[in-house]
């Protein structure tokens, strides 16, 4: 598998299969120029998410799927840590398809697994993880809202101006300004 290239598309899209058992069988065989991944949308039972170039992938493929929605990618923020940003760079599309998945607007890195400081006491439901190319299992913390983003960036990251920076300047405002797919 190659590094993705950076694109100009930088939108990323809700769509449903018929059978999803087809993105398992199809995936892998798709060429290995392409980093191809979907995520299911969290709170449906259908409903997909994936980057513009997996989705000119499934076109090339023949995949049969609806398509639902157009997300704008640049409406999603990351912030990554120094290791993540150099493993994770050219990711970012699929890093911002996951966080859309769970109906979020934001996510940054925390650390990756296995750190004795990773602290996630403030509830699992809030973290995820994406694996590098080179091994690295990175834990995301994403929001769904521009304020938790402000609230947990102030607390865990208070000596980091470019941090709080970050937060303050996502996108959207919350969740409830993500793309509507039905």
């Amino acid at each position: 598998m190659t590094a993705m290239k950076r694109r100009l598309n930088n939108s990323l899209y809700y769509f449903t299969v018929e059978d999803e058992s087809l993105l398992a069988e199809t995936f892998p065989r798709i060429d290995r120029e392409s980093y191809a991944i979907s995520y299911k949308v969290a709170g449906t039972d259908d409903v997909f998410i994936t980057t513009a170039e997996s989705r000119d992938a499934m076109d090339r493929s023949d995949v049969p799927y609806n398509a639902l929605a157009e997300e704008d990618g640049n409406q999603i923020g990351l912030y990554h840590s120094a290791q993540s940003r150099e493993e994770l760079g050219d990711f970012d599309d699929a890093l911002k398809a996951l966080t859309v998945a769970y109906r979020c607007i934001g996510a940054v890195c925390v650390g990756t697994n296995g750190e004795s400081s990773l602290d996630l006491s403030d509830g699992v439901e809030y973290y995820s993880y994406f694996i590098a190319p080179a091994g690295h299992t990175f834990i995301w913390r994403i929001f769904e809202n521009r304020q938790s983003a402000i609230d947990y960036m102030a607390e865990r990251y208070a000596d980091d101006p470019e941090a709080q920076e970050w937060a303050q300047a996502l996108p959207l405002e919350s969740a409830a300004e993500l793309a509507d797919y039905h």
